[in-house]
C-alpha cells in the first residue's frame, strides 16, 4: 500500500483506552492535528505518567476542543483522514445525531458531509443496543467503525503489543503501511 495520507485529525475523547490515541501520533509520521476532549485529559492523567502538554508533543498543531472557530471547524480546510482514538460513546452519539457542539463532533460533521474518511474507534464494553444502533447507522453511510479489539493470534507479550495492534489496523483501513503487529499467516493444510 502506498501511503497517499498527507494530513490527519486525531481526536482523543473521554473513554478508557487513550494510550492507542497517544500511539497513533506517535507512529504517525504525517502532518498531524490533535484535538484533546476535556475528558480526554483527565483519562490522559488517570491511565498514563504523562503530563497534557506530553501527551501533546507528537502533535504538528493542538486544538481546544470548544474552539468552534479554529481552522479545524470549516470545510475548506484540507486534511485526508479523521481518527477518533478512543471514541467515546457519548462522541459516538453525538455523531451520529448530528450534533456538532464541540470540535471533535464538528470536525466529523465535516467528514460527513464532505465525504471524508472518519474511523471511529470505540472502547467500550458490553455495548447497549443504543450503541450498536448508532454504530450500525455510521457504518451505513461509511464511517469505518474500529473497536479497539487486539488479537492473539501474534501472541501479544505485553501490553504494547496489543496496542500495536490496534494501531497497526487503524494505519491498514487508512492505507499507511507499517508493521506494528504480525500479520495472520494461516496454516498450511
Amino acid at each position: 500500500m502506498a501511503n497517499s495520507i498527507r494530513r490527519i485529525v486525531i481526536a482523543i475523547t473521554g473513554s478508557s483506552g487513550v494510550v492507542i490515541g497517544l500511539r497513533l501520533l506517535e507512529v504517525l509520521s504525517v502532518e498531524k492535528h490533535l484535538i484533546l476532549s476535556e475528558d480526554a485529559k483527565k483519562i490522559i492523567e488517570i491511565e498514563t505518567a504523562l503530563s497534557e502538554e506530553e501527551a501533546e508533543a507528537n502533535a504538528d498543531f493542538v486544538y481546544d476542543n470548544s474552539d468552534l472557530s479554529s481552522t479545524l471547524a470549516s470545510g475548506s480546510f484540507k486534511y485526508d483522514v479523521m481518527v477518533i482514538v478512543p471514541c467515546s460513546m457519548s462522541t459516538l452519539s453525538k455523531i451520529a445525531a448530528g450534533i456538532a457542539d464541540n470540535l471533535v463532533t464538528r470536525c466529523a460533521a465535516i467528514c460527513l458531509k464532505e465525504q471524508r474518511q472518519l474511523i471511529l474507534v470505540p472502547r467500550e464494553t458490553p455495548l447497549s443496543a443504543i450503541n450498536l444502533s448508532n454504530m450500525a447507522s455510521l457504518a451505513q453511510i461509511g464511517v469505518c467503525m474500529l473497536p479497539a479489539c487486539p488479537a492473539f493470534y501474534p501472541r501479544p507479550e505485553k501490553i504494547e503489543d496489543m496496542i500495536d495492534f490496534v494501531v497497526g489496523r487503524i494505519m491498514d483501513v487508512m492505507g499507511i503501511d507499517n508493521n506494528l503487529y504480525q500479520r495472520w499467516e494461516g496454516k498450511e493444510e
